[in-house]
């Protein structure tokens, strides 16, 4: 799936059945609903999830708690927009599942 199709699939009431639970974190951040994607991400131990769960808490403004996740993610905490670092992440999980 590319990262435009993945945008284009926001225009329907649920995520794609064949995504990550980190993309369908991503794809309900997308659609305005910060809770479920939160749920999604917070009791998962991948670098995945902790990274998606950085951003969520960076968008929340909730910088102290952001910076948690991001070391846990090994990434470092970007100084872009929220859109840009949802697509950039969005584009590394996507090319993710082509590896596998």
């Amino acid at each position: 799936m590319t990262l435009n199709v993945f945008i284009e699939s926001l225009k329907y009431n649920a995520p794609p059945s064949d995504i990550t639970p980190e993309l369908q974190a991503l794809w309900y951040d997308a659609k305005g609903n910060w809770d479920i994607a939160h749920q999604i991400v917070q009791n998962n131990s991948s670098s995945e999830s902790a990274w998606v769960h950085a951003y969520l808490h960076r968008k929340e403004l909730d910088i102290y708690n952001a910076s948690y996740w991001y070391r846990i993610a090994g990434k470092p905490m970007p100084e872009i927009s929220y859109q840009k670092e949802w697509e950039e992440i969005s584009q590394a999980l996507l090319l993710s599942l082509k590896s596998i």
